[in-house]
């Protein structure tokens, strides 16, 4: 799991809030896969809507633009972000996000390697909602500040637990990785984040990240898949 701090400003959360205000919501469930429905209680905005493509649009270039996006998830294919609203007792049972994506209004597929959920609202504004994710190391719970987001492996199992106050409303989406071994996308990310902490430390010489930067994009063209 990788938290993105600030992937947008307040500014940016403040706007996509108000334009969400005015866009229909539909029911969740009919947006969910197989089992899923089951478990599906919210509201998301509608895909179809002029004024929420050019939100997801907006987001997607935010997302291709991110120097962390692109270090932890060396993206191939984004999903048009999909924008969801949780009232109160709304929730989201445990399941596993689909393996294979049509993108909408297109023939072509995207593999779901990596889920990210982008939060919109400031996590005082509501209680309950947590991003719950099964983890090797157990149930890890997730509430971030608005504007941040966090990406996580679309194979784990997860749920958003029961909104018992106010209203929750973020934004969803899932990336194929050119790597598709998540053991060595987490490598890469580790050592590419070394290498930048290198960088702006200032301490280390430029035949060190020569060196680096060498080892990093050899294991790149080895492992991506194109």
């Amino acid at each position: 799991m990788i938290i993105i701090d600030d992937l947008l400003t307040k500014n940016e959360v403040a706007q996509f809030r108000q334009q969400l205000s005015n866009v229909p919501f539909v029911d969740g469930k009919n947006t969910a896969m197989g089992m899923a429905a089951g478990v599906k209680n919210n509201g998301q905005a509608d895909a179809q809507d002029k004024r929420v493509q050019q939100l997801a649009n907006l987001l997607l270039s935010k997302l291709g633009n991110h120097p962390k996006v692109i270090s932890a998830a060396l993206p191939q294919r984004i999903f048009p972000p999909c924008f969801n609203r949780y009232s109160k007792s709304q929730t989201y049972g445990y399941h596993v996000d689909a393996a294979i994506m049509r993108i909408p209004n297109t023939p072509d597929v995207l593999r779901s390697d990596m889920s990210m959920t982008i939060f919109l609202t400031d996590k005082d504004q509501y209680e309950g909602g947590e991003l719950v994710i099964q983890t090797g190391f157990g149930e890890q719970k997730v509430k971030c500040d608005a504007g941040s987001a966090i990406l996580y492996p679309s194979s784990s199992l997860h749920k958003v637990t029961p909104v018992t106050k106010g209203e929750r409303i973020a934004a969803i989406t899932w990336l194929q990785s050119m790597v598709s071994d998540q053991q060595m996308r987490e490598t890469l990310f580790q050592l590419d984040q070394s290498i930048q902490s290198l960088v702006n430390a200032g301490t280390a010489e430029r035949e060190q990240l020569d060196g680096l930067h060498h080892v990093y994009h050899n294991l790149v063209r080895k492992f991506s898949q194109l």
